[in-house]
């Protein structure tokens, strides 16, 4: 019986056509999906390599062979004390950034999943009313000013700190931890900032990554808050700005800033080298990704 029962344990399951079919569709369509994201990210690619003396066409260049490729526009780039300036800039946003968010989103997002907080679903619905009625870019601007935190690189990151998308989830998360643990170290004479370091965050691992990484996209990405605030120390994307305006309609006008290399491939290897960053990153933090996603959409 227990040969019979082990057996039954191990028994395959037989996929019908119609599930080959499927997987077949789906493995089709997920190849499609995965050509139209490379072949724009290898077109950038080797446009930033190109030499100056290209003069095929885009579609050519796609498929350049390796000793015709030149590193001139990485050598003006790097070489450009504005670029580094600038690199250096949005670096500086990205870690002010994410530590002032996470510093300020975990205790918020801990307070609102606890049960018995009084009036917590009133306070849930003020933290909701400003994520679905902004108050706009004229108050947030003029707030700033007051403060005095104009042309400061904090201006960037500081009125978006707290994003209340982010918040929600990790909420959910945290009321996902059962309640007993928490219940047993207040109980044990743990106050309520030792349980969330003591027993909320050491199970949080997976949502704070998570929820890192999205602030850390958001900021690294910021155009128009930079561009609204800082008159210098500008960051990245507003020196790839500078560069689109600055060779206007033709590709291969030369900008003096960044010496004889092509624009094209300048804007290139901007763009690529701007990206360097996030894709460093990911991989790291892509096995929480998923799973601080899931759970702190689901649990709650």
């Amino acid at each position: 019986m227990a040969a019979n029962a082990k057996h039954h344990n191990h028994k395959t399951v037989r996929l019908t056509k119609a599930d080959h079919l499927f997987n077949v569709v789906v493995n089709a369509f997920m190849v499609f999906i995965l050509v139209i994201i490379i072949i724009p990210v290898w077109s950038t690619i080797t446009l930033s390599f190109r030499p100056n003396d290209y003069l095929g066409s885009n579609l050519q260049g796609m498929f350049l062979p390796p000793w015709e490729w030149s590193t001139d526009a990485y050598t003006a780039l790097l070489g450009n004390d504005g670029f580094l300036d600038a690199f250096i800039n949005s670096f500086k946003i990205l870690i002010g950034g994410v530590v002032t968010a996470l510093i300020l989103t975990i205790p918020m997002a801990y307070v609102l999943s606890v049960q018995s907080l009084p009036g917590r679903k009133i306070i849930n619905l003020i933290v909701i009313i400003p994520y679905v009625f902004n108050v706009g870019m004229i108050p947030t601007y003029l707030l700033v000013r007051d403060v005095g935190l104009m042309n400061h690189l904090v201006a960037v990151f500081l009125p978006g700190a707290i994003s209340t998308y982010n918040c929600i989830i990790m909420r959910q998360f945290f009321v996902g931890i059962p309640n007993e643990l928490k219940e047993s170290a207040r109980i044990d004479g743990c106050s309520e900032i030792q349980v969330l370091f003591k027993i909320i965050l050491p199970l949080s691992k997976a949502i704070v990554m998570t929820i890192g990484l999205y602030y850390g996209v958001s900021f690294w990405n910021d155009f128009f808050n930079a561009m609204l605030y800082l008159n210098d120390n500008q960051p990245l994307p507003i020196l790839l700005r500078n560069i689109l305006l600055a060779s206007g309609m033709n590709e291969y006008v030369e900008v003096s800033a960044f010496g004889n290399a092509p624009v094209s491939a300048i804007k290139a290897a901007s763009v690529f080298m701007s990206a360097i960053p996030m894709v460093i990153a990911y991989p790291f933090i892509q096995k929480y990704f998923t799973k601080g996603t899931l759970l702190g959409s689901v649990k709650g």
